[in-house]
């Protein structure tokens, strides 16, 4: 009877322990529900300009190595290292006395061959020799103007003539090399105006055309410049989805080189609606993204559409409404149904 009595008792105490324990959480829990000194945003329509960042090259508006058109050695270097030159310029000059005694050969061939055939052109007219001797006559002539012709294209070959006004860079003959068509001689560039090249997501090809006007910066440079599209590519690239373009740059004398990589700035279209919040305030999860809404002092989750995403900012295409309250901090500690006290709204 004493085993049973303390039994009882010990039963009871622990029961009483329990609900004791059970009543002290219960005011815990209800201090759960009550979350303070958190901050908010009220969502208000923006101006929201869509921007891209996208990469590009420098380089020259036109840009050509210098490569004879024949092998031979070269006589004549008409240029000096970084000299700017005039279209049409002759820059190298290779062996060509022995065209050029060829040439004078044909020509005092072809005066010999106009005499004959002045004088055949007054036989003929008097029936003193045939019509077949005279046309002879003419034809050797035709044939001696065709030949001078191939010997100056053979001459021209022997001259590497500036095909544009250009910069030259730096040379790699010298007097007397031997150089065949494979030879890079030098490089020229036109460098009073410059072509940035650069490729975009093929999706903005209606934003990016001629004429849109872009700003870009420059490795080395805190100054920002700017350019006009002046052509894209007319089909996507299948394997990357981006669309090639080319636009003219101004140089500012001498700021910009080619080579330089370039950080550009396309902007898009304009949204003078757009509900931007903070970026802490979305909720990532897996199938969405969520945030919490202030309705009637209680914490409300609600699933968003998240539009362009900015530094700092985020904007949201559907799920919250302008005017609607936004929780941006504390949000871990917060659940559904939570009351919520503001310590700052903006």
């Amino acid at each position: 009877m004493h085993f049973k009595s303390s039994l009882l008792t010990g039963i009871t105490v622990l029961l009483i322990c329990s609900c004791s324990a059970k009543s002290e959480k219960k005011p815990a829990a209800s201090r759960n529900r009550d979350i303070g000194f958190i901050e908010g945003i009220v969502a208000r329509p923006t101006v929201l300009q869509q921007t891209i960042i996208v990469s590009g090259t420098l380089k020259s508006n036109e840009e050509t190595v210098l490569m004879p058109d024949v092998a031979g050695r070269v006589v004549v270097i008409n240029f000096q290292e970084g000299m700017h030159v005039k279209k049409g310029t002759l820059l190298v000059q290779l062996f060509n006395d022995d065209l050029k005694a060829e040439l004078q050969k044909l020509q005092a061939q072809l005066e010999l061959a106009k005499q004959t055939e002045k004088r055949q052109n007054e036989l003929v007219k008097i029936s003193g020799i045939s019509l077949e001797d005279y046309d002879q006559a003419v034809l050797q002539v035709n044939s001696i103007q065709a030949d001078i012709e191939v010997v100056k294209a053979q001459l021209r070959k022997t001259e590497v003539i500036a095909p544009f006004d250009g910069t030259i860079g730096l040379r790699n003959i010298s007097i007397g090399a031997i150089v065949t068509q494979s030879t890079p001689l030098a490089t020229i560039r036109q460098l009073d105006r410059l072509k940035l090249e650069f490729s975009f997501p093929g999706k903005y090809i209606a934003e990016v055309k001629k004429g849109t006007k872009l700003n870009f910066t420059v490795q080395g440079m805190n100054e920002t410049f700017s350019a006009i599209v002046m052509a894209t590519e007319e089909g996507i690239d299948a394997g990357t989805r981006n669309l090639k373009a080319k636009a003219i740059v101004n140089p500012r004398e001498g700021m910009l080189v080619p080579g330089m990589y370039a950080n550009i700035r396309l902007g898009l279209k304009e949204n003078n609606n757009a509900l931007m919040i903070p970026t802490q305030a979305i909720i990532p999860e897996e199938r969405g993204k969520k945030v919490i809404l202030s309705k009637g002092g209680k914490a409300e989750f609600v699933s968003v559409t998240a539009g362009v995403r900015q530094a700092d900012n985020i904007e949201i295409l559907s799920g919250i409404e302008s005017g609607d309250t936004v929780v941006t901090t504390g949000i871990l500690f917060i659940k559904p149904g939570s009351n919520l006290k503001f310590a700052k709204v903006n």
